[in-house]
């Protein structure tokens, strides 16, 4: 096949129109394009008029003298596909055993399932569905169900999310490729394979993580949901088990593993500390803090699009970052266009926000995280899990500055340092009740400061986005996992059978990072086991 590059095409446009550029590019004739399919979309915002940039792969007839024909723009198509390793010789003693349900235990518990492996997940909160259902009741009634709620659950927290599926890492492998292809086969819309920034929704994704799963149990997997897992049993430096409790029940139950997947989101605090007190090899790591911010989308698309935008364009995203005097860092990030703030507490007592979209994205407002880093150096005495106890401090301030409530207040206020009392044109677009307050208050001074520097500096960036007006709640905490559980090049912990996985044990930052963790992981099993089933 052909690659063609740097197509640019008016906005809108029909498939047909498409079509025929390709064939004016490469000077053929209708006959002589046998198929074509988009590598790339992208918007190229830049000057007067917006345009559709495409990269493009077409089958034609006579490839070698159209080559020759359009040495620049035109060549040959380099395909990387993703292959699963040859499986190995070892023989299970048991199944292989996932505890957590987000997209690296999913990812890799479907690897796995696919090779004849028949994994066993266990996921301490619910399926998707019920999952829904028990959120949709914390939102409205402020119950808070600590085992399943926007952090823990089918899916794990990017379910209730934006759905982004870009992600930064290099991909030689063809991982990431894989992950989007696996999406669409289980509902994900085609445009998710070439689009420059896909996302699902979190409508799309509860149907397509509840698909992977029904996939797994088709083919000899199991998945227990209201099950967490409580501990772990070592013998000479290896894992020998998992201790598990269903439900409300007492007494645990005890599960034989020699191959223990952790992942376990970034969440999962009880967890960290049950495997700090084991002994697993694991260290504190930077992440980053903050508020959630919200604009007009309205704002947003004229900043990105222009005044007079075209309507058939999707509701625009940013990204944006300056640097305070001080030397911190402060940036957007999980912006969600047409989105909600979510409460997305999972402790009671402690409240923290985060940002969630549906797929059509046609909420009337934009929000995004605004947070700066923290270190190490941040977060006081405590050792390996001083992150943990520092979010903690955050979200206990939080729940106290709301009453319960997400804690909300004007950017103009929150300058000022005085609590807010009445809305001006920007209205909260949340799930969950919110509270006028001080969101200023949660954080230290230096962290304030640093906020406000930062979100002022924005205003430069795109215009009104220091408006007095714009809302921020509190507080945006769980960004990236505080821990970072070690491993080695075969994947494994100091312990051996134990391979730490996906974002909450510091190896990828997003479904699709997570998703590609997980088919490492599950790759990493089968180069030195043979099947369950062979």
């Amino acid at each position: 096949m052909l690659r063609i590059q740097q197509l640019k095409m008016k906005i809108p446009h029909t498939e047909q129109e498409l079509r025929e550029k390709i064939l004016r590019t490469l000077r053929i004739r209708p006959d002589d394009l046998l198929r074509y399919e988009i590598v790339r979309q992208s918007l190229d915002a830049r000057g007067d008029e917006l345009k559709y940039v495409y990269i493009v792969d077409a089958e034609v007839k006579k490839e070698a003298a159209i080559l020759r024909k359009h040495p620049k723009q035109v060549g040959k198509a380099q395909h990387i596909r993703y292959q699963f390793p040859k499986s190995g010789t070892e023989r299970l003693a048991h199944r292989p055993v996932i505890i957590g349900t987000g997209p690296a235990g999913l990812f890799c518990g479907l690897a796995l399932a696919r090779a004849g492996y028949a994994p066993i997940l266990l996921e301490r909160g619910q399926d998707a569905e019920s999952r829904a259902r028990t959120v949709e009741t914390f939102w409205k009634l402020g119950l808070l169900d600590p085992q399943s709620n926007v952090q823990f659950g089918e899916g794990g927290a990017g379910t209730f999310s934006d759905g982004k599926l870009n992600t930064l890492v290099k991909d030689t492998s063809g991982r990431n490729r894989k992950v989007l292809e696996i999406f669409v086969e289980a509902g994900a819309p085609e445009e998710i394979l070439y689009v420059q920034k896909p996302h699902l929704g979190t409508d799309l994704l509860r149907d397509i993580v509840t698909h992977i799963r029904k996939e797994i149990l088709n083919l000899g997997g199991e998945v227990y949901f209201e099950t967490q897992a409580t501990g772990l049993e070592l013998e000479g430096g290896r894992i020998k088990g998992v201790r598990i409790r269903r439900g409300d029940a007492k007494k645990e139950e005890y599960l034989e593993a020699e191959q223990v997947v952790l992942a376990i989101g970034h969440s999962a605090r009880d967890t960290f500390q049950m495997l700090h007190d084991l002994g697993v090899p694991m260290e504190a790591k930077s992440f980053a803090v903050g508020v959630r911010m919200e604009h007009p989308q309205e704002l947003v698309n004229k900043s990105r699009y222009g005044e007079h935008y075209p309507e058939c364009l999707p509701a625009a995203s940013y990204k944006v970052t300056r640097k305070t005097e001080s030397g911190r860092g402060v940036y957007s990030f999980c912006m969600c266009p047409g989105g909600y703030v979510v409460n997305a507490s999972s402790e009671p007592g402690h409240l923290a926000v985060n940002g969630m979209s549906y797929h059509a994205r046609s909420g009337r407002n934009a929000n995004s995280a605004m947070i700066v880093t923290v270190t190490p150096e941040d977060f006081g005495e405590g050792g390996v899990l001083a992150g943990v106890e520092f979010q903690r401090r955050l979200e206990s301030a939080a729940f106290r500055t709301g009453e319960g409530k997400i804690p909300v207040q004007l950017f103009g206020d929150f300058c000022k340092d005085q609590p807010t009392s009445v809305l001006g044109e920007v209205e909260p677009c949340m799930k969950g009740d919110y509270r006028l307050s001080s969101v200023r208050e949660i954080f230290p001074s230096e962290l304030s400061a640093a906020l406000e520097e930062g979100i002022r500096g924005c205003g430069s960036l795109i215009r009104g986005f220091d408006r007095p007006d714009a809302v921020l709640s509190g507080v945006e905490s769980r960004t990236s996992s505080p821990v970072r559980i070690l491993r080695g090049e075969n994947m494994e912990s100091g312990i051996r059978g134990l391979y730490p996985c996906g974002e909450g044990a510091g190896y990828a930052g997003g479904i699709t990072s997570a998703a590609m963790d997980g088919l490492k992981i599950a790759e990493a099993i089968a180069k030195r086991y043979a099947p369950w089933y062979d």
